[in-house]
């Protein structure tokens, strides 16, 4: 089982969400894991793209400086993170199948990169990752630089993990 914190945990995850915002991507997380149990899609699937979704970004500065407007112009991102999401994933031990579906939300999480709006073509989960992400944006990705510190992380990244991986109380029907 390859839990939330296992990927929050590992060294890739560590570099490339620290670009794009831990905060961001712990509340993209828990919205779209409520999201998808409000509409009752596969929250374990929903909660990894989320927190992935944005592993595929990179840094653009025009003279030292963060440059939003080329960033946006030239970002591919989607097509980056789906690529790294599903590797990190492998990697960790997870179920090619799920690594799949992890990877294909995180690459339609967005259509920046794309001429053309992707609008009903999203599965519902593909969907609800697309609007948790969409529901934390701030204009000139101020939604990047949010701060929060990495127990803080942990701890909600854990409390999501009993959500999807309950442990079985091993006392239950015993007398």
């Amino acid at each position: 089982m390859v839990t939330l914190e296992n990927i929050f945990s590992h060294w890739i995850t560590k570099k490339y969400l620290q670009r794009s915002g831990i905060y961001h991507a712990i509340t993209v997380a828990e919205t779209a894991f409520s999201l998808a149990r409000e509409r009752d899609l596969n929250e374990e699937i929903a909660a990894k793209a989320a927190l992935l979704h944005d592993v595929g970004h990179y840094e653009w500065y025009t003279d030292g400086k963060w440059n939003y407007d080329e960033y946006r112009k030239h970002d591919i991102h989607a097509i980056k993170g789906a690529e790294r999401a599903h590797k990190l994933l492998i990697r960790l031990g997870e179920d090619r199948e799920t690594a799949k579906e992890v990877s294909l939300c995180v690459l339609l999480h967005t259509d920046s990169y794309l001429p053309f709006a992707l609008g009903s073509q999203r599965s519902p989960l593909q969907n609800a990752v697309w609007e948790a992400d969409t529901l934390n944006e701030e204009e000139q990705g101020r939604h990047h630089y949010k701060k929060m510190e990495r127990k803080e992380a942990v701890r909600r990244l854990q409390k999501l993990d009993e959500q999807i991986f309950p442990v079985e109380n091993p006392h239950a029907g015993s007398v």
